[in-house]
């Protein structure tokens, strides 16, 4: 069955278009939260790779533009599968929080940084050159060997290792992530002697 508007009276057209305008700007709203939300891990509250490596495209972009130096810190935690298998997940949910919270604390307001997979993160800084970039690496890998988490009594931590690049505004996003992942297992590699 369907209505024939020309019969409906103005007023009552209105009335809808206005209810339909709200219902629009609702779902809009809510679609906006949802897009963010997409962008964010849920556990950390901070970037997914997903919202990260958006970021860091743009920053690419923003490089090849202006000519600004940056650079990406890749870190991967040393122990953490161990203490998820003694102690269960939960408790590994714990330190990840932990350490998300210390690295947001030791960066800059204009660096972000985000979780790239289950116990490896990222950070991207901005204004910095190589030198920067490997005193913050070995800055947060002691940053994140002194963060403690307790869990049903028992005192966790983890080691770090970090491995960075910096931006070069010819690769691509995957390129840079790639380039900084096989740099941080080479400073892996190089701890373990």
């Amino acid at each position: 069955m369907t209505s024939d508007l020309s019969q409906t009276p103005p007023k009552e057209l209105m009335a809808e278009v206005a209810r339909l305008r709200r219902d629009l700007a609702r779902a809009e709203q809510r679609i906006a939260e949802l897009e963010a939300r997409a962008d964010v891990d849920p556990l950390l509250e901070i970037l997914n790779r997903r919202g990260f490596e958006r970021e860091l495209t743009r920053s690419l972009a923003y490089l090849k533009r202006y000519g600004t130096g940056a650079a990406l810190l890749f870190i991967d935690l040393d122990g953490f599968k161990p203490i998820n298998d003694r102690y269960g997940h939960a408790a590994g949910d714990v330190l990840l929080k932990a350490v998300a919270t210390s690295l947001a604390a030791h960066v800059r307001a204009s660096d972000v940084v985000a979780r790239l997979g289950g116990d490896e993160f990222g950070v991207l800084m901005w204004n910095a050159n190589e030198g920067a970039m490997l005193a913050k690496a070995a800055d947060l890998e002691s940053v994140i060997s002194r963060a403690r988490a307790e869990y049903t009594g028992v005192e966790l931590s983890v080691g770090a290792s970090a491995g960075g690049v910096v931006l070069r505004s010819s690769a691509t996003a995957a390129d840079i992530i790639a380039d900084a992942d096989r740099a941080m297992y080479a400073r892996k590699k190089a701890k373990r002697g």
